[in-house]
């Protein structure tokens, strides 16, 4: 009797599911313990039932996440796989038992502040509260595309009150302890989830993480520290701006109280030039000359962003010859400049007098 219960131990023993969970968090088996968790991290996030995700794959996820977080089990998992001695690291032919979770305990000396902080609002670390980002569109010509230009434009937005400075207290007065949090600008909270319930820190909304509130409100912004209003901006267009390209101007962006502005960032549209084509930091344009001048050579003065050039057309030029005028180009540093490419256009006479034809004539007859 005793044979044969051991022999029907070794058959489930030897049926029960190898499961990789170095495969199921996507990491290799030579993971870090950082690694590990920035996998469970994303899994997790992106599988959690409370947020619409499949709940059976945040439950493989959790279950390979609670075995290679710890080193013990790691170490038995590496040895022995899944279902290693004690009938592998969870409950059932699954392997794992999410009953361990409901009072909290699944996670034995797992921070799951530090796993799921981020994914419920709020978290123990502290970060900067910050005004939101706000963009604007601004249309320059294409010399002030080439050469730069400073912009001023008018925008309304949430900037910081005047009078008191985003502080939000009448000035001259005194701040007190806040109420609501005790001081400490964060208050803690009981989350629930699949996992069971966790201590969450989020950021006090009532002194908004400062733990102080003015014993007297500002009359201007009524205690907000912020008001929407008009402002007049400087915009810095850098020279060699291309059309689509955004200008970031760091802090001109939404206020916020007790917290960093947010950015303005700026979108370039750059107006068309009836002359000139932008490639890379060269410019290109083209110039139609007389047949005549193509054959012997001639001058022509042509006018650049930079001014009126004189242009030395060599003898025996031909359709489609590209001309290089140096350093007329894109700036592409405080130094360095692109070309100037001037595509030459031979022209052909359609009418020409009888003396006109009769010298061409003679050209012919010599083998021009």
């Amino acid at each position: 009797m005793g044979a044969e219960f051991a022999f029907i131990q070794y058959s489930i023993f030897n049926i029960l599911p190898m499961k990789d969970y170095y495969k199921t968090l996507g990491v290799q088996k030579s993971a870090s313990q950082d690694e590990i968790k920035k996998a469970f991290r994303k899994l997790a996030h992106q599988h959690h039932p409370d947020k619409g995700g499949d709940a059976e794959k945040f439950k493989e996820a959790s279950e390979a996440y609670q075995i290679l977080s710890d080193e013990k089990k790691r170490k038995e998992y590496d040895t022995y796989g899944s279902a290693g001695p004690g009938h592998g690291f969870g409950g059932g032919q699954g392997g794992f038992d999410a009953s361990g979770f409901q009072g909290g305990h699944g996670f034995e000396g797992v921070d799951l502040n530090d796993i799921f902080g981020d994914f419920f609002g709020g978290g123990r670390r502290e970060q900067a509260r910050r005004g939101r980002d706000i963009s604007v569109d601004l249309e320059i010509s294409f010399s002030e595309a080439v050469f730069g230009v400073e912009h001023k434009v008018r925008i309304t937005k949430t900037s910081a009150c005047d009078v008191c400075h985003g502080s939000g207290a009448k000035p001259n007065t005194k701040t007190k302890e806040c109420a609501t949090c005790k001081g400490k600008g964060r208050i803690q909270e009981s989350v629930r989830t699949i996992l069971g319930n966790f201590a969450q820190e989020r950021e006090c909304s009532a002194c908004n993480g400062s733990g102080k509130i003015p014993e007297e409100k500002c009359v201007s912004c009524k205690g907000a520290g912020v008001l929407r209003k008009e402002e007049q901006i400087t915009i810095r267009v850098p020279a060699g701006i291309q059309n689509g390209e955004t200008v970031r101007l760091t802090g001109a962006g939404e206020a916020i109280k007790n917290g960093k502005a947010g950015d303005l960032y700026v979108r370039i549209h750059v107006s068309e030039h009836k002359v000139f084509k932008r490639d890379g930091y060269n410019l290109v344009m083209s110039l139609v000359v007389r047949l005549t001048d193509a054959i012997l050579g001639a001058e022509y003065p042509v006018h650049t962003l930079d001014g009126e050039i004189k242009l030395k057309i060599p003898k025996g030029v031909s359709s489609g010859e590209i001309l290089r005028v140096r350093e007329k180009g894109i700036p592409i540093d405080s130094r360095r400049r692109g070309d100037l490419l001037i595509k030459l256009e031979v022209k052909t006479p359609t009418k020409l007098s009888r003396k006109a034809e009769k010298l061409i004539e003679e050209l012919r007859g010599e083998g021009v």
